[in-house]
């Protein structure tokens, strides 16, 4: 481990060094100065030279570099040779529209529920009593037996039950044994969620859910939401929902514990490798390949972090909102190389700007170039 640790360090040092050398060289060519610019936020520039805050030299920006023929600023590419890219070890792989999925990770509790046991049963027996008394013909105990529904099925709610399993319970001979017991007379059992409300806008009935139990490592029980709580819990910030879990040979008993993962479907979207991401804390950025061995840093807006499935494996991508086209080669690996070159070269930086930039952004820039 140790060896290749000093493999890695001495790969680096020899890299920065042959890569100065070409910049030094490039220095003591005569070259017009177009401008002056921040070494930590490349969006600050002087037209005379100066120091920033922390006494760190402003970057001269020569006549020649300003743009390429492409009409990319130079100042934000970094050229490295193909032997030196063989070197560092830099992989890369297109941004493309994808399938992603959220999954959220949850606790989850097989239900043991006496009390929406009986409450279920006082809804199915007020349901066939009001049929006996509509047959009787008497308003007033039908007025009466009509009021006592209501308020059962309100009850209901408050439970957690939804609108169409109370409907559906309206035709039920007796109350949910799953409720009490598990075993074989019953396929599935129910599961209780803890929902946080960070979540709630993510979780919605319908949604897959796979259940592992502690009792069975390695096992999993598949499950669908079928209704989420209407009251918030105050002391925990979060709702309870119910799913409905497989359980045709009754391994799954009440008061058991487990963790739930709930799989959001996020539809298909533009999306990078998470190791794509170069993360400053205000800013994320991206290296795109430009071809002929040159990178350049992109500013990208993302969404929250998804999982998608890649080469017959699970991996995390992030769904690009804006700063990216679809098909753009993007750096996976050895983006952090890349990325102390672009601060010797004078370029967008995320591993020297992030630490600074919140100072730089409050301080007043002399010019905007």
């Amino acid at each position: 481990m140790k060896n290749n640790l000093k493999r890695i360090t001495i790969v680096f040092i020899i890299l920065l060094l042959s890569l100065g050398v070409s910049f030094a060289k490039d220095a003591k060519k005569e070259k017009k100065i177009l401008y002056y610019r921040n070494p930590m936020n490349p969006a600050i520039t002087s037209p005379t030279f100066m120091k920033d805050s922390m006494g760190m030299d402003y970057i001269p920006v020569y006549e020649e570099e300003a743009e390429t023929d492409t009409g990319i600023s130079k100042e934000a590419v970094v050229k490295i040779k193909e032997s030196q890219q063989e070197l560092i070890g830099i992989k890369t792989e297109p941004a493309i529209t994808r399938p992603l999925m959220r999954m959220i990770r949850t606790v989850a509790k097989i239900a043991f529920d006496p009390e929406l046991y009986k409450a279920q049963t006082e809804f199915i027996q007020a349901n066939r009593t009001n049929l006996a008394a509509s047959l009787a013909q008497s308003a007033e105990i039908k007025e009466r037996l009509d009021a006592l529904i209501l308020a059962a099925g309100l009850k209901l709610k408050l439970l957690g039950l939804s609108d169409s399993q109370i409907e559906e319970l309206k035709q039920a001979s007796a109350s949910d044994r799953g409720l009490l017991i598990s075993d074989t007379l019953s396929p599935y059992v129910w599961a209780y969620l803890t929902i946080y409300e960070y979540d709630l806008g993510s979780v919605n009935v319908g949604d897959d859910v796979v259940l592992q139990a502690i009792a069975y490592p390695g096992e999993e029980f598949e499950g669908k939401i079928v209704a989420i709580d209407p009251v918030l819990e105050m002391n925990s910030r979060s709702v309870r929902a119910r799913v409905q879990v497989n359980n045709p040979e009754g391994k799954l008993k009440p008061n058991m514990y487990g963790d739930a993962f709930i799989h959001i479907d996020l539809g298909q979207q533009l999306a990078v490798p998470r190791e794509a991401v170069l993360d400053t804390g205000l800013r994320k950025l991206v290296y795109v390949q430009l071809g002929k061995g040159e990178f350049k840093a992109k500013e990208v807006k993302l969404g929250e972090e998804a999982v998608a499935v890649a080469d017959g494996a699970e991996r995390k991508f992030y769904p690009v909102k804006i700063g990216l086209e679809e098909n753009e080669i993007v750096v996976t690996t050895g983006n952090f190389l890349i990325d102390s070159q672009s601060q010797l070269s004078g370029g967008m930086s995320a591993l020297w700007g992030g630490a600074t930039e919140i100072k730089q952004e409050e301080e007043q820039p002399a010019h905007r170039h």
